[in-house]
Formats: C-alpha cells, sequence, structure tokens
C-alpha cells in the first residue's frame, strides 16, 4: 500500500509542479485504532515554485485528489502550513507528530523542532474541547452508536487532559494518551472497547455505554471550567517562519534548475 501511496505522491509533484516536504499518514491509522476496513487519510505540505508566489492572482493554498473508498488524500501549501504554525494548529501539530511517514525533506524536522515555539495551550485545549463536545452531541446520545465514535471523543478528551497537566503539544497515539491520563478503573472497558473497534467494521454498532459516556460529560464539564481560566500564551514572532519559507522556496528554486530533490 505504501508503494500505491508514494506514486500518487510522486503524480502529484508532477501534475502539479510542485515538492513534497512532508507527507504522513493522518486520522485513525496515525492515530493507533483502525478498523479493519479504515482507508488511508494521506497529508501532505508542498512548496510551489517562486513565481508562483510573486502572483498578483493568489493560487490556491490546497491540492486534493478525488476521494475514494481507499484513500483520502489532500494537502497544505508551504504558506499556509506556516501561517497555521504561527497559529498553534492542533491539526499541523498531529502531522507533525504522526508515525506513519511517507516522503519528508529536513524541512519537516526544522518545523518539528518549533512546535513548542508556537504551541498555545488555550488555543488548542478549546479545539479538543470543541471536538469531544461536537462529536459526543452528534453521535454519542442514542441507544446504538458506533463503536469508533467513542475515540472521537475519548482521544479529544484525554488530549485536552495532556494539555492541562503539562502544557505541551499531546501525542498522537491513543495508546499514549491513555496510558498517561485515562483513569486506571476505566483501562480496562477501553481497551476492551478499542479492541472491538479495531476487530470489526467501520460502521459497527454496539449499545451506547453509560459508564464511558458519564466518564465523558463529566470530563467534558471539567475540561470547560479550566479552560475559562486560562489566559493567553505568548507565542514566538513571524520572523522564524518566514525564514522558514524563504529558504524553501530558494531551495526549491536550486533543486528545479538541478533537478535534484533529496528526500529523507
Amino acid at each position: 500500500m505504501q508503494q500505491k501511496i508514494l506514486r500518487k505522491l510522486y503524480e502529484i509533484e508532477k501534475t502539479e509542479n510542485v515538492r513534497i516536504l512532508l507527507a504522513i499518514e493522518s486520522g485513525s491509522r496515525a492515530w493507533g485504532f483502525a478498523s479493519t476496513d479504515s482507508d488511508y487519510d494521506v497529508r501532505f505540505i508542498y512548496v510551489r515554485p517562486q513565481e508562483e508566489y510573486l502572483r498578483l492572482d493568489p493560487v490556491r493554498d490546497v491540492i486534493e485528489l478525488p476521494l475514494d473508498p481507499v484513500f483520502d488524500i489532500n494537502g497544505w501549501d508551504l504558506q499556509k502550513a506556516l501561517r497555521l504554525m504561527y497559529k498553534s494548529n492542533p491539526t499541523l501539530f498531529e502531522w507533525l507528530a504522526s508515525p506513519i511517514v511517507y516522503m519528508e525533506t529536513d524541512f519537516a524536522d526544522k518545523l518539528r523542532n518549533r512546535r513548542n515555539d508556537y504551541f498555545s495551550v488555550k488555543h488548542s485545549l478549546y479545539h479538543y474541547l470543541s471536538m469531544a463536545t461536537g462529536n459526543y452531541r452528534e453521535f454519542l446520545q442514542k441507544d446504538m452508536v458506533k463503536a469508533k465514535k467513542y475515540f472521537y471523543v475519548l482521544r479529544p478528551i484525554l488530549a485536552c487532559r495532556w494539555i492541562l497537566e503539562k502544557q505541551t503539544p499531546p501525542p498522537i497515539l491513543f495508546s499514549e494518551l491513555a496510558k498517561a491520563e485515562l483513569p486506571d478503573k476505566m483501562k480496562a472497558e477501553v481497551e476492551e472497547l478499542l479492541s472491538l473497534k479495531m476487530n470489526a467494521p467501520e460502521i459497527r454498532k454496539i449499545p451506547r455505554i453509560d459508564r464511558i459516556n458519564k466518564y465523558l460529560e463529566q470530563s467534558m464539564a471539567e475540561i470547560k471550567e479550566e479552560a475559562q481560566k486560562l489566559k493567553e500564551t505568548k507565542v514566538a514572532t513571524w520572523d522564524i517562519l518566514n525564514e522558514m519559507f524563504l529558504e524553501e522556496v530558494r531551495l526549491r528554486e536550486c533543486e528545479a534548475g538541478s533537478n535534484l530533490i533529496n528526500y529523507k
């Protein structure tokens, strides 16, 4: 499967005239709880030729391939990614932490090394709390629910607890979050649910688990209360990101001239 994904990424580079700086797996496979029929959520960051950034009419800053049952592939332009880094975007932080990397250049490590400089506790906490609240309200209220939806609430709840306790970006793997933040009395039940989820199709429904629902409701209320006490943390300036942008654009020009791209 990795070779199929790489072929699709190389084709994007060719047809879009871009250079991919980082390509990773996102979603349930990166989080560590893919189902038997989970699709592949491939995300990437790319840089265009220098002249594309000097146009009066803006070039679209997203590349998206048509969805199919197996692949969901899309990426962000370097400018978009760095602007989102400045805003402490949790999705970008997750991309940088993905354990499944398909392609990367030295740029990826440079950006990873700057995560803590741009990490906002308050912004990230509200992101994950909003995700948990929305998914809980939409998917876990009925008598029969999809098993996978529990993890679309549990994961952001545990991420919130990590952020409150450690003031750092949360790990992407659910197992690491659960080990650190899930109460011991909940672990056996959640592990059983995780095994069920990973060995069943995505559409598998189970009776609502009231004990877990109660834990989620209590957690959301506690996290909301803590979030309201937070003050915005100061982040780094634009200077570092501007330098990174210019460096990658210039490097793209040099490599285009020599027809050489060095992936790690």
